[in-house]
């Protein structure tokens, strides 16, 4: 079982809770922190399911729900909000035909948002999963959604 192979390949150590964390919510298909994954951690570490479920909800790049096979994460700092995020914002909605924090039907994509990506030279700017996108237009948007439609 994935679980135990990730816990293997860290110490038993508190300072490792948040790359178990990751590694466990990248090897869920459903790209998330199941309770289960919360159990195992908290037990591997010898700290309450609490502790680690407080740490899986504080932070932002951890989610508690099922997600999709791609997560879009359209930055909403001001320079991004600037260059013309928000009207992006409502093309992806349409686009995908969710709100932020939705996973589309087929559960290929889900569609949040972030505070800043660090990009803010290629504004408006989003990732999607490990890749950054700059110089967001709607178009440019259509072509990476057909491209992960076509990967997935």
């Amino acid at each position: 079982m994935y679980r135990e192979a990730i816990l293997k390949k860290f110490k038993p150590s508190l300072d490792n809770i948040l790359y178990i964390l990751h590694d466990l919510q990248d090897n869920n298909p459903q790209r998330y922190l199941a309770k289960e994954d919360i159990r195992v951690c908290a037990d591997y570490l010898n700290v309450p399911y609490s502790y680690v479920h407080s740490v899986a909800s504080f932070y932002t790049m951890f989610s508690l729900e099922p997600r999709g096979s791609n997560i879009i994460r359209l930055c909403d700092s001001p320079p991004c909000h600037l260059m013309g995020s928000k009207s992006l914002l409502d093309y992806l909605k349409k686009a995908l035909k969710v709100d932020v924090g939705g996973t589309t039907k087929d559960g290929k994509f889900t569609l949040e948002l972030t505070s800043c990506l660090g990009v803010c030279g290629v504004a408006p700017a989003m990732m999607i999963n490990d890749e950054m996108v700059g110089n967001l237009t709607p178009e440019k948007v259509d072509a990476i959604l057909e491209k992960r439609r076509q990967e997935s």
